[in-house]
């Protein structure tokens, strides 16, 4: 996978604001290494980071991703989705297991972030929760895919759907021991 570009649109949107890497950071609470890693680096931040960079930058969580903006309706053929981008956590010893393919790249003015998302199996089972503004929705197209919510854990099969708040501490994974694949859509107010 070829380095990401949202690094950059984060730094473009922050210079154009005059906002400071060390401000940023404050008001995204997150520690300036990992803006800096994120800028300079291409690193991707997991969806948490990213909504909390948006938001503090005025922006939605789309700008960071789109490569154009189409006003109309966008139309993603089959097979043709945009290239994965993998999003991390700010620990270095977490698991990149999700690989998420936007659907809507190319909508602008969108609050609304369609994704396919293949999800690796792992041994270990140290998920990371976490938590964002918003909703999300999700449903298994493949495999069985395992999603702590608070203090819960469910099990999804191909068929089953999920539709939850976001701020609420969560973590999607691979069940079963198994690859799955998602339609993940999530709702991030700004």
């Amino acid at each position: 996978m070829q380095k990401s570009n949202i690094g950059e649109k984060i730094r473009q949107y922050r210079e154009m604001r005059m906002v400071s890497r060390e401000d940023l950071a404050l008001n995204s609470n997150l520690d300036k290494e990992q803006l800096r890693i994120i800028e300079d680096e291409g690193v991707v931040p997991s969806l948490g980071p990213l909504i909390r960079i948006a938001r503090a930058l005025g922006v939605r969580i789309g700008t960071f991703l789109d490569d154009a903006g189409q006003v109309g309706p966008v139309v993603v053929r089959a097979g043709a989705e945009k290239s994965a981008v993998s999003f991390s956590s700010n620990d270095p010893s977490s698991r990149q297991h999700l690989n998420f393919f936007s659907l809507a790249a190319d909508k602008a003015g969108r609050h609304m972030e369609p994704f396919i998302v293949d999800i690796r199996p792992s041994i270990a089972s140290d998920y990371k929760l976490s938590s964002h503004e918003g909703e999300e929705f999700i449903y298994v197209m493949e495999g069985c895919v395992e999603i702590n919510y608070g203090k819960e854990v469910y099990l999804l099969q191909k068929g089953d759907n999920i539709y939850y708040d976001s701020i609420v501490m969560h973590n999607v994974h691979a069940g079963c021991n198994q690859p799955a694949k998602i339609l993940a859509v999530v709702y991030t107010p700004y």
